[in-house]
């Protein structure tokens, strides 16, 4: 089982069925919120839609393909983080996350970010590490810009969102960039 400490207050675990109830419960209750910016809510309307999204995701961490995991503060899931894709060809890590609302503006993204790039450069000995936001999600944009990451461009039309496209914003890390980074914090 895959657990991850970040710092005290947060760890990662990976997702299980046992989480499905919980992970529901949370997006239920943000709704509203995610809707803003993530395509899927549409499609997990019951426990059980939920319980088949863990297990799908659970097929792509046994295939080595992606890690998706549930983010702990003090005991408590709040929210979802891992790596989207991990493209081994290119030693490539795509961190996806999202967070419920009320667990906004307590850092937890950042340093969840932070330790999952981590993670990617040290344990997984990746070279690069994207993160993708819609263009006009400025939460969700903050995150890497604050962790240093280089903003690479912009992928027009990148997602469909219900009724309309968003643009992302693409960010990147490299292994080189990050290990320089650390070593002067």
């Amino acid at each position: 089982m895959f657990v991850h400490k970040i710092d005290d207050e947060i760890y990662l675990k990976l997702i299980e069925v046992q989480d499905a109830e919980h992970v529901f419960q949370l997006t239920n209750k943000s709704r509203k919120y995610l809707k803003e910016w993530l395509p899927w809510l549409d499609t997990m309307v019951t426990v059980k839609d939920t319980k088949k999204f863990i297990k799908f995701t659970l097929k792509g961490y046994s295939e080595n393909k992606s890690m998706n995991t549930v983010i702990l503060y003090k005991g408590e899931i709040v929210g979802i983080a891992g790596f989207n894709e991990i493209d081994w060809s290119n030693r490539i890590a795509y961190i996806g996350y999202w967070l419920g609302e009320g667990y906004q503006g307590k850092g937890i993204m950042t340093r969840v970010a932070a330790g999952l790039t981590n993670y990617a450069f040290e344990e997984l000995h990746l070279n690069r590490v994207d993160i993708r936001a819609a263009v006009t999600n400025v939460k969700s944009r903050a995150i890497p810009e604050r962790l240093g990451f280089t903003y690479e461009g912009c992928i027009r039309e990148a997602e469909w969102l219900y009724n309309h496209y968003v643009d992302h914003a693409v960010y990147g890390m490299l292994a080189s960039e990050w290990v320089k980074s650390q070593s002067t914090n």
